[in-house]
């Protein structure tokens, strides 16, 4: 069975390249516009991975991530997390912390523009890590 993975990004063409590119690699794929139909997705379909955009409207990618850390999401407490985003890591991580008290606590990071080879190994990489892949 192949490893489902939610994209959460407002921008319809980034969830079509990711679409794209992971069911051309077999994965089941699973979208959302925006970080509060995320946490729906990941209550309703219950995937194996996120890859998470940051900035969105309604609910923001860090509001996400500090959702999943409430003891109610305890159930998806260590699905990976994947932020795909144009902000550059060093500020989320310090905008997160000045926000929560927390690091924020995911698998990977990657910036924007993004270069398919290395969505895929870092996927690949964090599913790896969890027992989990194709």
């Amino acid at each position: 069975m192949s490893a489902k993975i939610l994209v959460v990004d407002d921008d319809p063409d980034i969830r079509d390249v990711l679409t794209e590119l992971l069911e051309g690699e077999g994965y089941a794929v699973v979208t959302a516009n925006d970080g509060a139909q995320g946490l729906e997705a990941i209550r309703e379909e219950d995937p194996d991975m996120v890859i998470l955009d940051l900035l969105m409207p309604v609910l923001d990618g860090f509001g996400v991530c500090k959702q999943l850390q409430d003891p109610r999401w305890s159930k998806w407490r260590d699905m990976p997390v994947l932020i795909l985003t144009s902000v550059r890591e060093e500020v989320s991580q310090r905008r997160y912390e000045l926000e929560t008290g927390l690091s924020l606590d995911v698998d990977d990071y990657v910036e924007k523009p993004i270069d398919p080879d290395v969505v895929l190994e870092r996927v690949h990489n964090s599913l790896a890590r969890k027992g989990l892949d194709v």
